[in-house]
């Protein structure tokens, strides 16, 4: 059943090329981690949460709010049917406490309550920026990205599609076994971003070796329109 409701809206994905060993034990049970043409990528997506409800409820003050997170990418070979392919995340950022503490029991998925703004001029036809702003122990972050001309659905096998089609969320549990649970949203319109920056301390958030690789300019980067999307209350993986 469906468990929650959202729109994800303005969203900036800057990716980087990670070593398989750095993600390898990452990978929950029963999925494997997937990559474009022998690339292992991870990326910092940030978006906006608008009109987000809860099995069906609307929650006051908490409709509406940013999200940052760093996540890669796996796939999940069910034997029958086609290929699952899904994200892991690393790290979630959202300003709600309520929404970590959530999340966190529900899902034990890695979220952290932190102060967060965000600001966007984007619009379909002309592009324009969006970018998200968070504060974490007295460090400041920025992630922005630049969009020009009009916005189009992804290539079929293009890095792009890679990136913001993948339909699967799949989270480690606290006895090691696997949850997974679907995301359903329409394709994204996106724009290739030529001027994208990702600012602050990264190793003091998620650790040395992703810090370094974050320290690094992007080997892409993408800006997206977002649509309605649907989160789907999740189930083990036998």
């Amino acid at each position: 059943m469906p468990f929650l409701t959202a729109s994800w809206l303005d969203l900036a994905l800057l990716n980087y090329d990670a070593p398989p060993s750095l993600l390898a034990p990452l990978v929950p049970r029963g999925t494997e981690l997937d990559t474009w043409h022998g690339r292992a990528l991870i990326s910092v997506v940030g978006f906006y949460f608008a009109d987000t409800r809860v099995l069906g409820l609307s929650i006051p003050r908490h409709r509406s709010f940013e999200e940052v997170n760093l996540r890669f990418y796996v796939r999940r070979d069910t034997g029958s049917g086609p290929v699952r392919r899904g994200v892991v995340f690393v790290r979630e950022l959202v300003p709600r406490l309520a929404i970590a503490v959530v999340a966190r029991a529900l899902y034990n998925e890695p979220y952290l309550s932190v102060p967060m703004r965000h600001s966007t001029t984007l619009g379909a036809a002309a592009g324009g920026r969006v970018e998200y702003g968070w504060e974490f122990r007295g460090r400041s972050y920025r992630l922005a990205a630049e969009a020009e001309g009009a916005a189009a659905v992804p290539l079929p096998g293009s890095e792009a599609e890679f990136i913001t089609e993948h339909y699967w969320g799949y989270t480690r549990q606290r006895d090691g076994s696997t949850l997974e649970y679907e995301v359903r949203h329409p394709p994204w319109r996106v724009w290739t971003s030529r001027r994208h920056e990702f600012s602050g301390p990264a190793a003091a958030l998620y650790g040395p070796a992703f810090g370094e690789i974050l320290s690094r300019p992007p080997a892409s980067a993408f800006v997206a329109e977002g649509s309605p999307v649907t989160v789907y209350s999740g189930r083990p993986v036998e």
